[in-house]
């Protein structure tokens, strides 16, 4: 089964590897004995259902959830099921993808204006000018 991410991009389930590790947390007595937090793997380098632009951009952003060998690992501990967690391990990776995805806006440097120019400067006499009017005078 595939996970859709968006429209161009799902991920075969075989690509993921989920591993059950004892959560800390709420949960009782139950927390100590069942192992319900989700460790999810995925190796990016070797995806084959990634674009190279948004496999380079994952490896950027990924952070400390990145290992050497290029694999993310996402723990999720939040829930007290194994299966939410697993959901909300898939749900944290697909945000990531899709957040690597997203082309950030091109920005064209610009200058400031004349105008602009000018009302820095009037900002700057006139803090000036409060200024110098706080001083104390002495007339001798």
């Amino acid at each position: 089964m595939a996970i859709s991410i968006l429209p161009t991009i799902s991920l075969a389930e075989s690509e993921l590897e989920v591993t059950y590790i004892l959560a800390s947390g709420p949960g009782g007595q139950n927390v100590n004995k069942v192992a319900t937090a989700a460790q999810l793997r995925f190796d990016v380098v070797r995806s084959p259902s990634l674009p190279e632009r948004v496999r380079a951009r994952l490896l950027q952003i990924a952070g400390s959830r990145l290992t050497r060998d290029g694999v993310i690992v996402i723990t999720a501990r939040r829930f007290r099921t194994q299966i939410r967690n697993r959901e909300d391990a898939i749900e944290r990776l697909a945000d990531l993808i899709r957040e690597a995805a997203h082309r950030p806006a091109f920005r064209v440097a610009t200058r400031p204006g004349r105008a602009a120019k000018q009302r820095r400067l009037d900002g700057k006499a006139h803090r000036a000018g409060i200024k110098r009017n706080r001083s104390v005078r002495h007339d001798d």
